[in-house]
């Protein structure tokens, strides 16, 4: 489905930004995978050996726009394009509003939302050249619904939501799509470090009846990278077994 193209995916060392480097490989892409640090990104390329020459490491600090644009154009010269972005990096945080420190705020602004700023940015300008582009930012099923603390984190993807229907907007016309997808409770190692009641209890809201798989996701992020997804741009597109509805 993504043959011949090119992908960058950030967060993509572990769950379901791993999940989504694997499907892309598996349909044919090129792909980067960024992480946060060289140790991590050399882990994850450690367990895609299979693949080899049609992958490579990353590791640019999402909030500086030159470092992503020098990266994101080594990206291009490696591969010959860059045709999907997906913003995958984030970070979550369960901290109440009494204790919540202005450093810990920011470290998720900039992570959840800075970093899909400057990600996006870069990567369009590369689009607009080359003729047209995907660009998928990961949402949350709770930038709709909030959460009992850790206000950042919901504030940040209703944000992303935001930014994903403005972006679709102002860049049609350069050919260039950009959607969300907004997981709901799923088996990573951000959901393994809640209390276990409290996924018990959260899952048992779930008409499906089950957590979803980073699997479930990468599908997803598949489809919307893919040219069965051509006339879809500015949809927020909820995977989370009907969850909160």
């Amino acid at each position: 489905m993504l043959k011949n193209k090119t992908a960058v995916v950030t967060g993509g060392t572990r769950g379901i930004g791993f999940a989504i480097v694997k499907k892309y490989l598996e349909n044919g892409a090129n792909v980067a995978v960024a992480g946060s640090r060289q140790e991590t990104v050399d882990k994850a390329l450690a367990g895609l050996a299979e693949y080899e020459g049609r992958i490579m490491g990353i590791w640019p600090d999402l909030c500086a726009p030159d470092d992503v644009a020098k990266t994101f154009a080594l990206v291009k010269e490696r591969f010959g394009s860059l045709d999907i972005l997906a913003n995958n990096a984030g970070v979550s945080s369960r901290t109440s509003l009494y204790d919540y420190t202005l450093e810990e705020f920011t470290k998720i602004v900039d992570v959840n939302l800075k970093a899909v700023f400057v990600c996006s940015q870069a990567a369009a300008r590369i689009m607009k050249e080359q003729g047209g582009g995907v660009i998928i930012n990961t949402s949350s099923m709770v930038s709709q619904y909030g959460q009992p603390a850790g206000c950042g984190y919901p504030a940040t993807k209703f944000a992303v939501d935001g930014m994903t229907k403005s972006l679709a907007r102002e860049l049609a016309k350069d050919k260039i799509r950009v959607n969300a997808v907004a997981p709901g409770v799923t088996n990573t190692d951000m959901v393994a470090a809640l209390p276990k009641e409290m996924v018990e209890r959260i899952s048992a809201g779930i008409p499906l009846g089950r957590p979803g798989e980073p699997e479930d996701i990468a599908n997803a992020y598949l489809y919307l990278a893919s040219d069965l997804a051509s006339y879809v741009t500015g949809s927020v597109l909820r995977v989370d077994g009907a969850a909160m509805t």
